[in-house]
């Protein structure tokens, strides 16, 4: 089913657009108005970014969470967004800052015992998925997130571009620089696939 939103072209006259083809400003502003479908839209474009940044500080079980606040303090403040086109970069800050302050509240968590806890993931990961994220983890922020974005949430690179406001080129390197550092750090080239593409 095709979400109509209503959404304000101009001051004195609306139009209906589908929420596929609204663009993020567009959605924002109907959300100014209580639009919950638009917000709703909102969520589904940019809950993979939120999740990978905060996969890429908290154990994956406690990820979810993390993301449920995250759109949930954006819903009560985002009134305060006055331009409505900076979305994508004001989201994946409160979404860094709650998972930065999720992360402090917390003590050291097994990785491979954490993500086989969480019911939430299917099929479970393999010993080597919990290697590959500590080793994610571990490498500098700049890489860490695009990789998460790429590995885990299956993001291409353009839309990575998309929804970060990175270029579709730093994007790339970012991967690639990303990758190589994985691969050294898992022992070989071999170690991790698919990712710099």
């Amino acid at each position: 089913m095709l979400l109509a939103l209503e959404l304000r072209a101009a001051p004195a006259q609306g139009r209906s657009v589908d929420a596929r083809e609204a663009t993020v400003a567009e959605l924002v502003t109907a959300s100014h108005g209580g639009n919950r479908a638009a917000f709703a839209s909102l969520y589904e474009r940019f809950h993979r970014v939120v999740h990978a940044i905060a996969l890429a500080r908290v154990p994956a079980c406690d990820a979810g969470d993390v993301v449920q606040d995250v759109f949930a303090d954006a819903w009560s403040k985002l009134t305060r967004l006055r331009d409505p086109a900076a979305f994508p970069g004001w989201i994946l800050t409160i979404a860094r800052n709650r998972a930065i302050d999720a992360a402090r509240r917390q003590r050291p968590v097994d990785v491979a015992g954490d993500l086989l806890v969480d019911p939430a993931v299917d099929p479970p990961p393999r010993l080597e998925a919990a290697a590959a994220l500590r080793t994610i983890r571990e490498l500098p922020e700049t890489y860490r997130e695009t990789l998460l974005m790429r590995l885990v949430e299956g993001l291409s690179g353009l839309e990575i571009a998309e929804h970060t406001g990175m270029t579709p080129e730093s994007v790339r390197v970012h991967l690639h620089r990303g990758m190589k550092l994985l691969r050294e750090r898992l022992g070989g080239d071999r170690a991790v696939q698919g990712g710099d593409r």
